[in-house]
C-alpha cells in the first residue's frame, strides 16, 4: 500500500499518470470524491471490478457506482438516456449525485450486480475529475472502506480498513461532503430515489417534479438496484444507538455506571459525563461532513455503545438518517 498526497488545488500529473496506470493494468487506487474516498477500477475490466469486491469483502448482488468525467461519457455507457436524466445531470453535475440508467452493452455484469441498468456519476471532487480525464477509463469506485462498516472521509480512514489490499491511496485531505450521494433511478417513467443524501427530494422534485420513494426493501440476496441498499451500512464496531437528548445522557450514564466505555454524538456542547463525547452542528450539511470522522474517532477510542441523539425529521436530514438507521441496524 502506497499513500501520496495530492493537492486538490492542483492535482500533480506525475502522481495523476502514476495512478492512471495502476487503473489500467488492473489495480486498485483509492481517491477522494466530494463525498467519500472511493476504491477505484477499470469500470469496463470484470477482473479489475472482482478485485474491488474482494478486497471490500462486498457481495457480488451490491452493484457498483461507474465515476465518470462528464456527461456526454456518461451517456455513452447508457442503453437509454431519459429526459429526466439530462434535466437532473444539467441540474447537479458534477456533483453528489448517482443517476441509475439502462445500461450499454459495454458495462460488464460484474460491475452492476448482473443487472441490465448502471449507476452513473460525475464527481466534483478535482482530484477525482483530474484522475479520470488520466486514466480515460470510467471508473466503478464503491467507498473506500471495508463492507457494511464506516464509510471513509479521510485518506487515514482508507488506510486503516483496507491496508495492503489497496495499490495505491492518493490522499487529497478530508472530503467535503461527508456522506455517499443520492441516488436516483430513472429506470421508469417517474423517478425514484433509492438513497437519500445531502441533495434532498425536494432539490430533485424541484427539477423533474415527482419523484417516488420505494416502500418496499429488497430481499436479503436479492440484487440491489442501487449501492447503499443493504440494511446493515455504515456500521461503527461498537453497537450503535439513535435515541432523543434526555435517553441518550440516561443511556450513557447507566452503560458507564456498568462499566463500558460510551460514546455519545449530540448537538449541544458540553461534556457526557462519563463519556467520549462529539458534537456535530445542526445545519444537516455540516452534520454529514462530519458524521463519518465522529464514528471513526469513537470507534478508535475502543467504546463498546455509541449513543447519537436522533435529527430532525425533514427532508434535508433524509441522508443522515439513512446512515443512522443502517448503522444502528442489527443484523
Amino acid at each position: 500500500m502506497t499513500v501520496v498526497r495530492v493537492d486538490p488545488a492542483s492535482p500533480d500529473a506525475a502522481v495523476l499518470a502514476r495512478a492512471a496506470s495502476v487503473l489500467r493494468r488492473g489495480g486498485l487506487v483509492a481517491f477522494p470524491t466530494e463525498t467519500v474516498y472511493g476504491l477505484g477500477a477499470n469500470a469496463l475490466d470484470p477482473a479489475a471490478v472482482a478485485r474491488i469486491f474482494a478486497a471490500k469483502g462486498r457481495p457480488s448482488y451490491n452493484p457498483l457506482i461507474v465515476h465518470v468525467a462528464d456527461g456526454e461519457r456518461a451517456r455513452a455507457l447508457a442503453s437509454d438516456w431519459p429526459e429526466a436524466a439530462e434535466r437532473l445531470a444539467a441540474a447537479f453535475w458534477p456533483g453528489p449525485l448517482t443517476l441509475v440508467v439502462p445500461k450499454h452493452a459495454s458495462v460488464p455484469d460484474a460491475a452492476t450486480a448482473g443487472r441490465p441498468n448502471v449507476a452513473l456519476r460525475v464527481p466534483a471532487h478535482p482530484v477525482a475529475h483530474a484522475l479520470l480525464l488520466a486514466a480515460d477509463l470510467p471508473i466503478a469506485a464503491p467507498s473506500a472502506n471495508r463492507s457494511t462498516e464506516i464509510s471513509p472521509s479521510t485518506a487515514a480512514h482508507v488506510a486503516k480498513s483496507l491496508g495492503g489490499r489497496v495499490d495505491l491511496i492518493l490522499d487529497g485531505g478530508p472530503t467535503r461532503v461527508g456522506i455517499e450521494s443520492t441516488v436516483v433511478s430513472l429506470l421508469e417513467s417517474i423517478p425514484m430515489l433509492l438513497r437519500p443524501g445531502t441533495l434532498s427530494i425536494d432539490h430533485l422534485r424541484a427539477v423533474v417534479g415527482d419523484v417516488r420513494v420505494p416502500h418496499v426493501e429488497p430481499g436479503a440476496d436479492e440484487a440491489r438496484l442501487s449501492p447503499g441498499m443493504m440494511d446493515r451500512h455504515y456500521a461503527p464496531r461498537a453497537r450503535l444507538s439513535v435515541v432523543d437528548a434526555k435517553a441518550l445522557r440516561e443511556a450513557a450514564a447507566r452503560d458507564v455506571e456498568r462499566g463500558l466505555r460510551v460514546g455519545a454524538i449530540a448537538f449541544d456542547a458540553g461534556a457526557i459525563e462519563g463519556a467520549e463525547s462529539v458534537h456535530l452542528p445542526r445545519d444537516p450539511a455540516g452534520y454529514a461532513a462530519g458524521l463519518y470522522a465522529a464514528l471513526h474517532a469513537l470507534d478508535d477510542a475502543g467504546v463498546d455503545a455509541i449513543y447519537v441523539e436522533a435529527v430532525p425529521e425533514d427532508a434535508a436530514w433524509a441522508g443522515v438518517r439513512d446512515r443512522l438507521r443502517r448503522a444502528a441496524h442489527a443484523g
